[in-house]
């Protein structure tokens, strides 16, 4: 099986406006980079090429402007660095991670709900 690629922090912030805006331009991708960090054009643009040479993009050169889209699903992208975040930092114990969680934030009624129907409906399945 081919290693998945993992994004850099900088990869994952462009993936993250694309999820986000769905496929778009380098240039309303540094827009919305650049109003939350300080970021050259050119920097992006040459980000986001190497990106779709690594295959965690595509770019559509059908027209002038060339439109660039997320490869592959968000949730298979976050399942995986999430899966290895837990693997690292939690001995993969996703019970680590969620008391962890609920015990550093504040949750919410609503989130806590959230929480309980899941846990519920996994009871259900078992």
């Amino acid at each position: 099986m081919e290693p998945k690629i993992e994004p850099s922090k900088a990869e994952l912030d462009i993936l993250t406006v694309i999820w986000k805006h769905g496929p778009n331009t380098v240039r309303f991708v540094h827009n919305q980079l650049a109003m939350i960090k300080e970021v050259n054009y050119t920097t992006t643009l040459k980000q986001m090429q190497l990106m779709a040479e690594k295959g965690m993009l595509t770019r559509d050169e059908s027209n002038m402007t060339h439109i660039y889209r997320a490869a592959e699903d968000p949730s298979k992208t976050k399942s995986h660095l999430l899966d290895r975040f837990v693997n690292h930092i939690y001995d993969g114990s996703a019970g680590n991670l969620v008391m962890q969680l609920l015990d550093s934030k504040n949750a919410s009624s609503e989130d806590l709900k959230t929480i309980r129907d899941i846990l519920n409906k996994l009871d259900q399945q078992k």
